[in-house]
C-alpha cells in the first residue's frame, strides 16, 4: 500500500513538472500537455519496476558489503 501510495505521489509531481518544463520549451499548450501525460506515466511504471527489483535484492549482500567511505573493523584488517 505504501509503494502505491508514493508510487501516485511521484506521478502527481511529475506531471506537473513535465507540463511545466514542456511548455517552457514549445510555449504550446497541447504539445506540453501531451508530453506531461506520457512521459510521466511510462516513467511512474519504469520506477515501479526499479522499486520492485531493488526490494528483491537480498537484505544480506546489502549489509555484508560495507557503505562507501566506511572503514573495515580491525579483525577484517587483520589487526
Amino acid at each position: 500500500m505504501r509503494l502505491a501510495a508514493k508510487t501516485l505521489t511521484y506521478a502527481a509531481m511529475h506531471l506537473v513538472v513535465a507540463v511545466a518544463v514542456a511548455y517552457a520549451l514549445t510555449r504550446d499548450w497541447r504539445v506540453a500537455l501531451a508530453v506531461g501525460l506520457i512521459e510521466p506515466l511510462v516513467q511512474t511504471v519504469a520506477f515501479n519496476l526499479h522499486e520492485r527489483a531493488w526490494a528483491r535484492v537480498p537484505a544480506r549482500d546489502r549489509a555484508a558489503r560495507p557503505e562507501a567511505g566506511a572503514s573495515a573493523p580491525p579483525q577484517a584488517l587483520g589487526i
